[in-house]
Order: structure tokens, then sequence, then C-alpha cells
């Protein structure tokens, strides 16, 4: 029975028992009314007392030498007290729970007190003191952080949990949380920024979406497996491509009617389900990063497969027969060997157009494959395809420079494009044919304007009014391209869904079963959602190298063409970053109207840059 007026602990809390019955009310220290069960408190000392006993000083005690005459033994907590503090008291016994409760000498309950061995006492007290020196240390620290006095490298290590927080780690950092600033991966990145723990140059948003700076390991085999190919080596075959490219995964041929669009073939390697897939599944596509590319398949897929790095290459070719109006009236799959010619976009327009043949052939080539490139062009417009034309630049990184170019608009490109959509047309309506499960790519009616504006700001007007693609295991209509069928074939050594729909076609073509639609479906989406994680990785990527290339130049002008009004605002393309902002106006400026910026602010950290109008 425990009596009124005394002492009892409830949840770690000294409390006076003011009334006794069915439950007991009690007073805790600090003034809360509270009715509990007696199992709900423990029993310090019976009494009568009252909670300002606890407030009086308590006398001086040596508890290290109690301890030392107590190891080996166990008391009760009313003796503990006795012997520490020499009596017995309210004052005491709650003086002695804390010593239990401290656990630096004595462990166990207020019944039974057992002294810690020597050796665990000794541990436990060179930890307290090790934690209370780095407490002292955090505190100099974060002095020093407020006052802009860091000392690193030596600091560092308590800037860890603010870098990985920067890093996407994790959500929390106790240092931002000391500093009392927001706990975001951009404020991480700000006082990183600021106290010099990182440089401009460090691009922490692929680590936040939990991507790899670094390419695939699962290697493919090389060489192929030892099968029969189709041998096109005596075509004409251009891979064209930007000056930078250095992963070739198609080329174009023609002869008469045909066209032949060739791709790199990893899928004679890379078997579905086998460690290079599941990897490439994982990745689904290759991130392209101004610092350099983090390959969906390995680093040795690329000499072994991309087209025109060896004198000739195995490939997955897709001859299309074209009718006259340049649609197609028939597709064949091959797997094959294509000696392949490289060529920059440049280097291609620049043959073209040259009077007459001075490039051995290639030139006459090179027009034929422009001419059906603009037959099919002006097909897909015709069905009513939608064309958007806004800049491009190429973001370079090497070393601390970063450099800014804008992407010249070549007709080679063009004719590029179309073949890769045919070949993907192709490939499309021939799985359909052959009822072959296959990874479709479709898109939905837009609300596309009726008279969409001129110029860079119509193009502006029709990229916003566009839908998502769609991926899918059944054909459907692709409303941008002006296509009945679509998918895309061209790039297995960039995209997974490519991968797959090789890997389902030469299953096809080996006389195997191909893969079920559900298990195309499943694969498909796994694939994609990791692409689109690509795709954002890659987006927040040259906002902020964008950010790092404009840091020193604030004050600096640029010529911006307004997109779109938006209120007191406009949108504005900056062509030479080919960067969209906003800006305020105090004037009516209208659509494609061009306009003088001044560089205001830049905010690495948010991968944003202020403009205003001159």
């Amino acid at each position: 029975m425990i009596p009124e007026k005394s002492l009892v602990v409830y949840k770690n809390r000294p409390a006076l028992v003011s009334a006794v019955g069915e439950k007991l009310d009690i007073s805790v220290l600090g003034g809360e009314q509270l009715r509990v069960r007696e199992k709900d408190i423990v029993l310090l000392h019976a009494g009568p007392c009252t909670l300002a006993d606890l407030e009086q000083d308590m006398p001086d005690a040596d508890v290290r030498v109690t301890w030392e005459l107590l190891v080996g033994s166990s008391v009760p907590l009313r003796e503990l007290a006795d012997l520490v503090y020499g009596e017995y008291t309210a004052k005491t016994a709650w003086a002695a729970y804390l010593l239990l409760k401290d656990g630096l000498y004595f462990t166990g309950d207020v019944h039974t007190v057992t002294c810690r061995p020597p050796d665990e006492v000794e541990a436990e007290t060179q930890k307290r003191a090790e934690k209370y020196r780095d407490a002292l240390a955090r505190d100099a620290f974060l002095e020093r952080l407020r006052t802009g006095t860091l000392q690193l490298p030596d600091d560092g290590r308590f800037l860890q949990d603010v870098e990985a927080l920067a890093y996407g780690k994790t959500s929390k950092s106790r240092t931002l949380k000391d500093l009392d600033r927001t706990e975001s991966p951009e404020e991480a990145h700000k006082l990183l920024l600021s106290t010099g723990f990182w440089t401009p140059q460090v691009n922490p948003h692929p680590a936040r979406f939990g991507l790899s700076p670094i390419s695939a390991k699962c290697a493919p085999g090389f060489p192929p497996p030892d099968e029969e190919r189709v041998d096109l080596t005596g075509l004409r075959s251009f891979a064209i491509d930007n000056a930078w490219s250095d992963d070739p995964d198609d080329a174009v041929s023609v002869e008469g009617p045909c066209l032949y669009v060739h791709v790199a073939d990893p899928a004679a390697s890379v078997l579905p389900g086998s460690p290079a897939d599941i990897e490439a599944r994982g990745r689904g596509a290759t991130l392209y990063l101004p610092e350099g590319p983090s390959r969906m398949l390995a680093e040795e897929a690329l000499p072994a497969y991309a087209l025109g790095l060896s004198e000739r290459s195995p490939a997955l070719s897709f001859k299309m027969v074209l009718n006259e109006d340049g649609s197609i009236a028939d597709t064949e799959i091959v797997r094959s060997w294509v000696t392949v010619t490289r060529l920059t976009y440049a280097q291609a327009d620049t043959a073209v157009a040259q009077p007459g043949d001075h490039t051995g052939g290639i030139a006459p080539a090179l027009r034929a494959l422009f001419a059906l490139a603009e037959r099919n062009e002006a097909r897909r417009q015709a069905a009513g395809a939608v064309f958007i034309e806004l800049p491009e630049v190429h973001i370079l990184v090497s070393g601390d420079q970063v450099s800014i170019e804008p992407i010249n608009v070549y007709k080679a490109a063009d004719m590029v494009r179309e073949c890769m959509l045919l070949a993907g047309e192709g490939a499309a309506r021939w799985a359909l044919q052959h009822r072959l499960p296959f990874p479709y790519v479709g898109q939905e009616v837009g609300d596309r304007p009726a008279l969409p504006l001129p110029g860079m700001a119509g193009s502006y007007q029709l990229r916003r009014c566009m839908r998502p693609r769609s991926l899918s295991a059944k054909p459907g209509l692709h409303w941008g391209l002006g296509l009945d069928q679509y998918t895309q074939v061209t790039s297995p050594l960039r995209r997974y869904t490519d991968l797959l729909a090789h890997q389902q076609i030469r299953a096809f073509l080996r006389g195997e079963t191909p893969l079920g639609e559900d298990e195309v479906l499943l694969r498909l989406a796994t694939g994609e959602a990791a692409a689109s994680t690509v795709v954002q990785a890659e987006r927040a990527s040259r906002a902020h190298w964008t950010a790092v290339y404009l840091a020193d130049k604030k004050g600096s002008e640029w010529e911006g063409i307004v997109m779109e009004k938006r209120g007191g605002r406009a949108v504005v393309m900056i062509p030479a970053l080919a960067l969209e902002t906003q800006v305020g106006m105090k004037e009516t400026h209208e659509p494609n109207e061009p306009l003088i910026l001044t560089l205001s602010s830049v905010k690495i950290n948010e991968g944003e840059a202020i403009f205003i109008i001159r």
C-alpha cells in the first residue's frame, strides 16, 4: 500500500501521492495533476514529504567511492541513498534514482541496485569523455560556421550530414537544424558552396535521383554468337550525328526504293533475364551529362557493337520498301554485317551542297536519302504531325570550364530523324503483322490551337499542347508524329525499350518463343520508369551547369524572344542558352518580340538564373 504524501516516480518524473483510492492522485513536479494506477508508478520514499524537498541542495557525495565499496554486491535503492549521501530522505532517494538511471556505476531497479563491473565502468567513462569532447568540438565548429571561419579540410567531418542531404541520401541534417535553417537539398547545397567545402563543379542531381555516375558493369558477351547474317557491306552506309557523339548506334543506306536503317545489335548477346539485361532495365537509358555519360550498357559494349568503330559491324537491319509518296509498302528485318562511314551533320550537309560529286560517291547517296526524307516529312505533315523548332545547345564540362554552344540546324539532322521514324513505323507494322508482343509508342491527340502563332512563340505554343507519350503492348496513334503506329528501335545502346524490342525481334527471327505480352508490359514499365528518372536528372543537371556557366557573368546582357505573356510577366527564351525564364514586364511585349535581358543574379544551388528586362 502506497501512503499519501509519499514520493513516487511516474514516467521517470518525480511525483507526490496526494490521495489514495482505487486509483492514485499524484502531483507531478511541474504542477501536472494526474490519476494513475499503482502499477504505473514506483515508490521511492514513504514520506511524508513534499516536492519542495527535491529543490534543496544535495549534500556532497563521492559516488565512485561508494561504487568501489559495493562492487560485486547488490543493495536496495534506499540503502544506496544512505551510503552515497549519508541519509535516506525523499531528496536523497530521488538523487539515488537518478544515479541508477544514469547507468554509469549502477544498474537494476529500486529493489535491487547492482554495481557495474570495473571494466564496464571504465569503458563507459571513456565513451562519455569522448562524447563530451566531441560535443565541445562540434560547438566550436558551429561557432566557426556561424562566423565564417571554418578550418577546412579538418571541419569537413562535421559537414558529412549536410553533404548527405545535398546528395539526397537523407532527408535530415543535424547541422542545418542546429543553424535553424531549412533541411532541404537546396539549402544543404547552398551551405556547402558558401563554406567552400563544395565547388560549383559538384553536380549533386544524379545522386539525388538515385543514379550512378558510373556506367553499367555487366558486360554483354563479345564476339556475338556465331549466327547467319546477311552481308550488306556492299551498301554505302552512313552513321551521321553531332560532332561530339561517340556511341553511333544507327546508320542509313538507300538502294532504289529501299531505305535501310542499320541498328547496333547488342541484343545478340544481351539476352532477356541476363545480368546485363537486368542492369540495363534498372537504368532505363544512358544518362547523358555535360560532364560525361553514364551508360546503360557497359563500356565494353561500345567498341563491340557501335556502328563504324570497326571495319565491319554486326547490325539488325530494317529494310523499308517505300512508295512514291514516302509511305512504307513493306518491311523486312534481318541480322546483318555492315560497313559504316561516320559523318557529322555538318559534313553531310557540306557534301550534299557541293555541285556534282567530288566525294567519291558519298554525295549522290546522301542526296537520295535527303530526298526520301523530304517525302516522308511532307507525308507526316499532311497527316497532321506537329513540328517544333526551339533552340538547343550543347553543354560541355571539361575540368573547371563550362562551355555552352548553340546546336546548329542541319538538313542532315532532319534526314536522320525521318529515317529513324520510318524505321520505328516499319518495325511497328512488322511486329503487328507477325502478332509479336512488342513495345509500342503512342501519343493522344493534343489541344492544338486552330491558328498557332508563327515563329518561335508558335513552337512554344505547340509544345505546351503536346500530351505525354505512352508505351503499351498495343499499337496506337502517335498524334505528334502523324503516324498510325510507331515504336522505337534505333537506340538499343542507349534506351532499354529499344533493346527490349530487339530482343523480341531476334527471338522471332530465330524461331524461338518471344516474351509474352504480360512480361513485355512488366519490363516496359520498369525500364520506362527508370528512363523517366534519367530524363529528370539530365534536366536538373543541365540547369545546374547553366547556372555555373552564368555565375561569374552578373550584369551581362542576353537577347531574348518573348514566348508568352502571363499577366504582368512574360516567358522569354534566350536562344544562346536554350533557356526559358520568366521576367516582369513594365510595358506590353508581344510574342516573338525580341528583348535585351540583363542577368541579375544566379542561384547555383537551385539551378536558377534571374534576368530582368534592360
